[in-house]
């Protein structure tokens, strides 16, 4: 009946929060304008390097890899969270669908971080050590760290994925053989289902090894880089090496640090907040949302930083609209 259908709604408002986002407009006007910036940007990216053999070169095989992981964020991981804050629950894609989702995200956002980490050690050796560059920067060299990148941020998004699964709230139902829990179908969420303890373990260790020491590593490299600059003197010369000039350099780092510290702040929030009182939540959501918006602007402003600021890639483009794309006999 309707009282029944209330009752249910109700029962699970109260447990399981609101079905729909109260912020899904701005969110999603918001969303909307990164994931057009940012899927343009990639694209163009990838296009460009793909199309011009003399772009074949190691530094932009990591732009090639760090666009096509930009991609994957936006193409798939926005319109999935797009979808939560639209229907919170039930969620309707099974184990499996939950698995990939927690997956995916975890696969591609370990991908980004270790792609752009590649990119500065790459950008080091090329100016700092330019002799060994000759044989430490190479297109093969290049081919087997994406690979590697890649491969790690497999491996290392299991072991979270493996901690979630399908959690529904349960009401008693009295049976012939006396009272028992049954599953509310609506309230199926994909969820941490695993000890909590070792979700924050996990947690830690990621912020540890995926932020904490990128950034580390990031900050020390380049400014390795700018003081060897600084003394010889090179800053012309390193626009034609690397694609990118000076100016850049503390532009990646804090881009790096405002995109991605909201993201593992998220995560340790929720992971050491034990008990949820109507103001923990409210503050919790901000973080959350904030996280999310600096999550996909990465996405959109690494194409911006990397390839649309160097002069080379601007020419390449050019060179790009003056060919046809398809050439018709």
């Amino acid at each position: 009946s309707t009282n029944t259908n209330l009752t249910l709604e109700e029962f699970l408002e109260k447990y399981l929060g609101p079905r729909r986002s109260p912020m899904l407009l701005p969110i999603f006007i918001n969303y909307l304008i990164i994931f057009l910036v940012g899927v343009f940007g990639n694209v163009l990216t990838c296009t460009v390097i793909a199309r011009n053999k003399v772009m074949w070169t190691p530094t932009n095989y990591y732009l090639f890899s760090l666009a096509v992981s930009d991609l994957l964020v936006l193409l798939l991981g926005m319109p999935l969270e797009l979808y939560e804050l639209w229907q919170n629950y039930p969620f309707l894609f099974g184990k499996g669908g939950c698995y990939f989702k927690i997956f995916l995200f975890e696969t591609v956002c370990l991908a980004s971080i270790l792609n752009v980490t590649a990119l500065s050690v790459e950008r080091y050796i090329a100016v700092v050590h330019p002799l060994r560059a000759k044989y430490v920067v190479t297109r093969t060299h290049a081919r087997r760290v994406i690979l590697t990148v890649w491969g790690m941020s497999v491996l290392c998004a299991l072991p979270n994925t493996s901690l979630h699964g399908i959690s529904f709230l349960t009401s008693n139902s009295t049976s012939p053989d006396g009272p028992d829990k049954v599953e509310i179908p609506d309230s199926a969420m994909c969820t941490l289902v695993k000890p909590q303890w070792i979700y924050n373990l996990i947690i830690q260790v990621t912020t540890l090894l995926f932020f904490f020491l990128p950034m580390l590593t990031i900050s020390v490299l380049y400014t390795l880089i700018g003081l060897q600059l600084k003394q010889e003197r090179m800053h012309q010369a390193m626009e034609t090496k690397s694609g990118a000039g000076q100016d850049s350099f503390c532009s990646v780092l804090v881009v790096f640090g405002i995109c991605w510290a909201p993201f593992h702040t998220d995560r340790l929030v929720w992971s050491f907040i034990t008990e949820w009182t109507d103001s923990r939540r409210q503050i919790f959501e901000y973080v959350h949302i904030l996280s999310g918006v600096f999550f996909y602007l990465s996405s959109a402003v690494n194409p911006i930083l990397y390839n649309l600021m160097s002069t080379r890639f601007r020419e390449m483009l050019h060179e790009c609209q003056a060919r046809p794309l398809f050439i018709f006999h």
